[in-house]
């Protein structure tokens, strides 16, 4: 029997020994787990082993249903017999692998002309497994009867199936067969693994997508094409849904990158733009929308522009795929359009169809390839056509023979060949359908196309034969080439990110000396500060100097006071002095001189009754609004408007909160004063002092301001001016009009200004007489003269006001402001701002801006240095993997040839 075995397999082909090794893989798979079928074994855990070609013939037996069991059984048990005692070849005697090959000869010979059979097609399909034999080769034979009977069910039942297909073709997807033609070689690249490295490059790619390197760059597939080529069909076509913006003028006017993402636990298709922070887009009529708009946002006089859309499709039914979608090619700019508007597409383009892009060039098939602008493009980026996929849509608008010849890749030859689609269906000649594909759109366009390109590609199988076409084609071979690209793109990419990574790490060291900073960590590190601050003012900003500051603006009323009631004597020409003397207070005053009584009494009721609780609550939250700028002007807050603002805003809402308690309460503490206020010893002497200061101040200003309008008017002109009002006033005469008096050249602003001179010398006049007496006379020495010594007395008052609503604002407002203003802070800038809020925050600032910015390109550096070295140990174990599973074949293949 050897040399029988060994003539067999000499004349056998390469392709009959791949198809007896798959043949061989599926029954060890049958043996090592017995539960499952034949099928589900191999065509469910190493789909990638099958050959396209027997794909269909699994197919055809996975609808054999009408089959008796025992067919199956038998075939099973043989083919595990025949995979038990190949594996355990090594281990038996020589008589005992000859046996072996002799019983494994007959079987994959049958089962090599089976598939031989099938793979040529015909009517010897339904007839290929016959043969007889008996002994050890029974197993082979109910093989071959197998196959013979699930074809013949097969072809009963395809017209019922094809029936109901067709009758529901506007709604269901037709399910199409896999009819490939490729070798294992081919299949073994579509691994997991290879997927899986797809998948996390496009990662990797969006994560450098923010990095500005030109030596940095992930390939990614570059659609380009004539606005009439069907360019935007069969993007939609790939993706299965509508959602590129369509009008009859140019709309594409900005790139469009999109990243397709395979997620098989998603129920539905999800779309999302990354730059405008919008995601879960579910209606893609309204992606349609906002493409359309962010496109026609770019002005008419452009036409073009470089800033990229950035889209992510998420579906079930979508491949991993990066692409990108251009403007399409014109021939001749229309009247509303810039001339140079040719010249900036090209530039573009150009631009991203550099290596290591893949180029998918679209030509329509109704227009000769000498004049598509797709192809003159890629030429001129990719002259010897190495990275060049060529798409020939409408395929239906010429004969079959025509499409025939273009996509054979003779005429004008691209390393990665054409691939011919349909892209649209035509609408339908019946009106009396449910659906008019006219008017279908959305996902039902999707699957009207779909069915009419199956069809159309089924009844010219013939005219097709030995090219790629069909969508489902092209989004094969865009993976597979995108896989080998991404691939080859590893290691450089790998080196230009590790160098990349190497100069920011080495820049953010000698400028930052690796100081870790976030947005949030900035902001923290600022509010931190602040609160700090607001501590140590609620010790720098105590009762003390509560106090001086409500005193000091107590004391201006008290002034004001004094003014209006006892030193104020406006200049009339026309009245003469009614009131007593001011000199008369350094008299001695009787008890029944009510009218100096009266004047104290009414004095000091003004002064309680000013509104000192609205006015010290409001004095008081100024002050502090006021020290919260303070705090600000410190930190680095000072650089950042909005959060100023936030800050006091802050500081309002806590104050605001107990500002009208604080007053009510500080109003009703004062009241007692209105009727009766006791002073003691202790007291007049303290207001004593201060009423002697204040009256030396505002005498010192009263002499700043006169000789400010004495060096304005003149020394001379004013005391010409005032001799002149004096003598007026003197002769009390009523007929003088001072406005028009022409006589000595006095103009009206001129008499006012010595009025002005006339009054401010009368009020230091008496300040000097009102300072001299507080300060030296006896009589202002005890409390009992409080009506001489007037000035000393509302001193007190307002000291005995100041100290009692003190009291009341810190207890109410103050130490509820410690408290709450910290918690304000956190809830404003912590609970209230989103992080793309904290982030331009805190590039507000150039220098902050530039560190955070030179963190964030290290950290996205080192992740993807992390993915891209993970990428590369699973490729070396796969590539060890792989070697030694070419090992094990060819030395299984020397064993046959033994």
């Amino acid at each position: 029997m050897l040399p029988t075995l060994n003539r067999k397999v000499t004349s056998c082909s390469r392709t009959t020994l791949l198809r007896n090794r798959r043949t061989y893989l599926l029954v060890r798979t049958l043996r090592q787990d017995p539960s499952k079928s034949l099928i589900a074994a191999r065509y469910g855990r190493h789909k990638s082993l099958i050959p396209s070609r027997n794909i269909g013939f699994i197919k055809i037996i996975a609808r054999a249903t009408k089959l008796p069991a025992y067919i199956g059984g038998t075939m099973a048990a043989g083919g595990t017999y025949v995979a038990y005692k190949v594996e355990q070849a090594s281990t038996y005697t020589q008589d005992k692998i000859s046996a072996i090959k002799d019983f494994a000869d007959g079987v994959f010979d049958r089962t090599g002309d089976f598939f031989k059979s099938m793979s040529t097609g015909g009517e010897n399909g339904s007839s290929g497994g016959g043969g007889g034999g008996g002994g050890e080769n029974d197993t082979a034979t109910a093989l071959g009867a197998t196959a013979a009977a699930v074809g013949l069910s097969a072809d009963e039942d395809t017209d019922e199936e094809t029936a109901a297909e067709d009758e529901d073709e506007a709604e269901t997807l037709i399910e199409e067969d896999d009819d490939d033609d490729d070798d294992l070689e081919s299949q073994e690249e579509t691994h997991d693994h290879m997927l899986n490295l797809t998948r996390q490059m496009i990662e990797i790619r969006n994560l450098l997508a923010s990095i500005d390197h030109d030596g940095i760059q992930l390939p990614s597939i570059v659609v380009i094409g004539s606005q009439s080529s069907g360019k935007s069909s069969v993007l939609e076509s790939i993706v299965g849904q509508e959602f590129l913006p369509k009008g009859s003028n140019m709309v594409t006017r900005r790139p469009i990158e999109l990243t397709l993402v395979n997620t098989p636990e998603s129920a539905s298709n999800v779309a999302e733009l990354p730059a405008l922070r919008m995601s879960n887009i579910t209606d893609f009529s309204q992606l349609q929308k906002l493409l359309y708009d962010l496109n026609m946002a770019v002005p008419e006089q452009e036409c073009i522009s470089k800033d990229p859309i950035q889209v992510t499709i998420r579906s079930p039914t979508v491949p991993d795929l990066s692409l990108v979608d251009l403007p399409g090619y014109i021939q001749v700019e229309a009247a509303d359009q810039p001339t140079e508007l040719k010249r900036k597409i090209r530039e573009l383009c150009f631009k991203y169809l550099e290596a290591p892009n893949v180029i998918l060039a679209i030509s329509a098939a109704d227009v000769d390839l000498a004049n598509s602008a797709a192809l003159r493009a890629s030429r001129l980026a990719d002259p010897r056509g190495e990275r060049t996929i060529g798409v020939i849509t409408k395929l239906d608008l010429v004969s079959p023979e025509t499409a025939r010849k273009i996509l054979t890749n003779k005429k004008y030859p691209l390393k990665l060949g054409y691939v011919g689609v349909i892209t649209k269906a035509p609408p339908a000649k019946e009106s009396g359908g449910l659906f008019s594909r006219s008017k279908v759109t959305g996902y039902q366009a999707f699957v009207a196309q779909q069915n009419f390109e199956h069809n159309y590609l089924k009844d010219n199988k013939a005219d097709f034969y030995g090219t790629t076409v069909g969508t489902k084609n092209l989004k094969k071979k865009l993976m597979k080439v995108l896989e080998k690209t991404m691939a080859t793109s590893l290691r450089p990419t790998h080196l230009a990110i590790q160098q990349e990574m190497e100069e920011t790490a080495y820049k953010f060291k000698v400028e930052f000396n690796d100081r870790q900073l976030t947005p949030e960590m900035y902001l923290a590190n600022n509010i931190d500060m602040l609160k700090l601050g607001t501590k140590d003012l609620s010790h720098d900003f105590s009762r003390a100097e509560l106090k001086a500051l409500l005193k000091n603006a107590i004391d201006q009323k008290v002034l004001d006071l004094l003014a209006e009631r006892y030193w104020n004597k406006p200049f009339d020409l026309n009245s003469a002095a009614a009131e007593p003397n001011l000199r008369e207070l350094t008299q001695t005053i009787h008890d029944g001189d009510l009218y100096w009584h009266k004047k104290l009494d009414l004095s000091s009721g003004s002064l309680t009754k000013l509104g000192v609780g609205r006015l010290s609550t409001n004095l008081i939250t100024n002050a502090l609004l006021t020290e919260v700028d303070n705090l600000v002007d410190n930190t680095q807050l000072r650089n950042h408007p909005m959060a100023r603002q936030a800050v006091k805003d802050a500081a309002k809402a806590v104050l605001s909160n107990k500002y009208y308690s604080t007053a009510d309460q500080v109003e009703n503490s004062i009241k007692p004063y209105k009727y009766e206020i006791e002073l003691e010893d202790r007291d007049w002497q303290i207001s004593k002092e201060n009423a002697a200061n204040l009256l030396k101040e505002e005498l010192r200003q009263c002499e700043e301001v006169y000789q400010d309008l004495k060096s304005q008017v003149g020394g001379r002109k004013l005391s010409q001016v005032v001799t002149y009002l004096e003598k007026l006033k003197q002769q009390k005469s009523q007929d003088v009009d001072l406005t028009s008096n022409e006589t000595l050249g006095f103009s009206p602003t001129l008499i006012q200004r010595g009025k002005e001179a006339i009054f401010l010398r009368d009020r230091m006049s008496t300040l000097k007489m009102r300072y001299s007496f507080v300060k030296n006379s006896k009589k202002c020495r005890t409390k009992e003269n409080k009506y001489q010594c007037p000035e000393i007395f509302l001193d007190a008052v307002a000291s005995k006001i100041v100290s009692t609503s003190i009291l009341f604002l810190n207890v109410e407002l103050l130490s509820d402001f410690y408290y709450n203003f910290p918690r304000e802070l956190d809830m404003k800038f912590f609970n209230n701002l989103s992080k793309d809020d904290i982030e331009k925050f805190a590039k507000e600032d150039p220098k902050i801006k530039k560190h955070i910015e030179l963190q964030e390109r290290k950290d996205l550096l080192e992740n993807a240095m992390s993915k891209i070295e993970s990428v590369l140990a699973i490729q070396r174990s796969q590539s060890k993997q792989s070697s030694k599973e070419v090992e094990a074949m060819e030395g299984e293949k020397s064993l046959f040839k033994w």
